[in-house]
């Protein structure tokens, strides 16, 4: 084993990206991985170093979407120039797993939150910002990236824990089998608890709202105030988020943590996956329907409407399904009708170029 791997081995370089690389590509290129997105750039590392970089005009030009380009995370080929101090990425290398959301606002398109994902671990605080509609989207997004997913429940320290364990046989009532630890950031009680569920080599991504503690957390766990975060609330009882781009941190344990920023909205489209993963009740109910193509609103011989009726499905878990699910699909027929426009765009132009020098 040469230093090299031994350096790439920190990052999470293992047997599965092993057979992602043709061997004449490492002839050409070095290997890195993208740890922050800037604007209109990249820092990548090769575990040795981290520097900037940026695309090969290739790739800016070829990219029909944005899922095209790098997200932190992301396991990327390179060239490396003026001594180890600037990058050019020319290709990304094929995911095991990415992180996406609807971009916030109007427009329809994908947003990528991050690449290559083991473990998410989507906190929510257990005063103002505790909600089971907010964490089933997050599940959604996590389980259609078929990432496995953890709650963390922070700041523990405001309530009993009489009150803790209601809220999470909340959680455990509509998804028993998931992983919920309670926390606290000024306590640091349930710290020890997740160093310990965190594996050297595994990458984590940290997901919520503003505000839930999420930079204090990554504080606690590389010991330092490394990262800035802002003063807390009063009349929320709650700290201002302050990550403002997303970005990949070695911790000491040798598991790593990509910070992201908070999210205001949640937007999800082409989820199939991750509907049925978090709402398994309902997709089993859906198999005993009279028709097929049930939509769960108004058919008679409905199983879903029936549970709900009877007591056997909440009705605020399934307002949440139907919403969602028709957010997606209206999510996904205007994306698709983007792409439609922009495909018979570009044909457009090129048809004019293509006149353009026959005149010539």
């Amino acid at each position: 084993m040469n230093n090299t791997t031994k350096s790439l081995e920190k990052l999470g370089f293992g047997e599965w990206l092993q057979g992602t690389v043709a061997p004449e590509s490492l002839e050409r290129f070095a290997l890195a991985r993208v740890v922050a997105v800037h604007k209109e750039s990249y820092t990548i590392s090769n575990g040795e170093v981290d520097v900037f970089a940026e695309l090969v005009g290739k790739m800016l030009f070829s990219a029909s979407s944005p899922t095209d380009y790098p997200s932190t995370g992301d396991w990327v080929l390179v060239n490396f120039y003026d001594e180890n101090t600037f990058a050019v990425i020319h290709e990304v290398l094929p995911r095991k797993s990415l992180l996406k959301r609807k971009t916030p606002g109007k427009k329809v398109d994908f947003q990528l939150i991050a690449a290559n994902i083991d473990v998410a671990l989507i906190v929510q605080s257990l005063n103002e910002d505790f909600n089971l509609r907010r964490l089933e989207r997050y599940l959604v997004m996590v389980n259609d990236a078929n990432i496995q997913p953890i709650v963390l429940l922070s700041k523990s320290d405001l309530l009993i824990s009489e009150e803790i364990t209601e809220r999470i046989a909340e959680i455990h009532a509509i998804m028993p089998s998931l992983s919920v630890l309670p926390f606290s950031n000024d306590t640091e009680s349930g710290l020890e608890g997740l160093r310990a569920i965190m594996k050297a080599g595994w990458t984590y991504c940290l997901l919520g709202s503003s505000g839930v503690g999420k930079t204090t957390l990554i504080n606690k766990l590389l010991g330092e105030a490394k990262f800035k975060t802002k003063e807390v609330s009063r009349k929320e009882s709650r700290g201002r988020h302050s990550t403002t781009h997303r970005q990949l941190i070695l911790l000491d344990s040798g598991a790593m943590m990509v910070d992201t920023p908070g999210m205001r909205e949640l937007g999800n489209f082409s989820v199939d996956s991750g509907m049925d993963e978090t709402f398994s009740e309902i997709k089993f109910l859906s198999e005993q329907c009279r028709f097929n193509n049930c939509t769960h609103t108004n058919e008679k011989g409905c199983a879903v409407l029936d549970a709900v009726e009877k007591g056997q499905l909440s009705a605020e878990r399934y307002r949440n399904y139907i919403k969602m699910n028709k957010e997606s699909a209206y999510n996904e027929m205007s994306y698709l009708e983007k792409r439609k426009k922009e495909q018979q765009f570009g044909k457009f132009c090129k048809t004019v170029m293509k006149q353009q020098k026959n005149q010539k």
